[in-house]
């Protein structure tokens, strides 16, 4: 099994490469050279170059869980969520011209598109976790793909804030997630005025509020089918 040093150094060269060219234009081949690893031990240690994409989400996601803020157990849990999000932008700094090039490349491809937005709504759910907000079930997994379009958007905005305190970010993070609690709030309302099943008891809300930091996808990104591909 590969020591976490070189799984470091594979995820480290393949966000350099995606950082320089095209998704296309990486091999599994210029991976291995960059890492200073043999084809053997890449092989031996990831599938290919979306496993090792999904190894920098999980990286990731460990960073951002190292380092929970204990003081904001007492904040709502929006103000968890931003705190947590936010984290994650902070973490993911050092490797913007990756994460740029990826979504760039995300957008002329489905299938990298497709598996961006599976690695990126497990994160999401471990975020929301984080924060304090249910991640299981159906219901769970409609909340973290509806982070995932809202992170996606606040991605794009970061990408382009070349301020140190990311002061842009923050306002579109902000600015997002009230969105998303307004969302939800309207979809538990009509919940309420739906018909309760034959058993008499309604399967389709429930008495206790949602977590309604966690944004529901717009109707805009329903309707063109997208996903969360701008971030990971």
């Amino acid at each position: 099994m590969a020591t976490a040093k070189t799984r470091d150094k594979i995820i480290d060269a393949l966000l350099d490469l995606v950082a320089e060219r095209d998704w296309d234009d990486v091999t599994l081949a210029d991976i291995a050279d960059a890492a200073g690893v043999t084809l053997q031990q890449l092989r031996e240690t990831y599938d290919g170059r979306g496993d090792i994409v999904g190894d920098f989400c999980r990286r990731t996601d460990r960073a951002v869980l190292s380092n929970l803020d204990p003081d904001m157990a007492f904040e709502s849990r929006r103000e968890r969520l931003f705190d947590v999000l936010f984290s994650r932008f902070e973490a993911l700094g050092p490797h913007k011209h990756a994460i740029s090039g990826l979504a760039h490349s995300a957008r002329r491809d489905p299938l990298l598109a497709a598996e961006l937005n599976r690695h990126l709504v497990t994160s999401m759910a471990w975020m929301m976790t984080a924060a304090g907000i249910s991640s299981g079930g159906p219901g769970g997994l409609v909340r973290a793909q509806g982070l995932a379009f809202l992170w996606s958007r606040v991605t794009r905005t970061w990408l382009s804030d070349d301020d140190p305190g990311l002061a842009r970010t923050m306002s579109a993070l902000d600015r997002e997630l009230r969105k998303g609690e307004r969302a939800v709030m309207r979809l538990d309302r009509l919940a309420r005025f739906l018909p309760r099943p034959p058993g008499g008891r309604r399967h389709t809300a429930r008495r206790s509020a949602p977590a309604p930091e966690a944004a529901a996808p717009s109707d805009g990104a329903q309707a063109a089918g997208a996903t969360g591909a701008d971030g990971v």
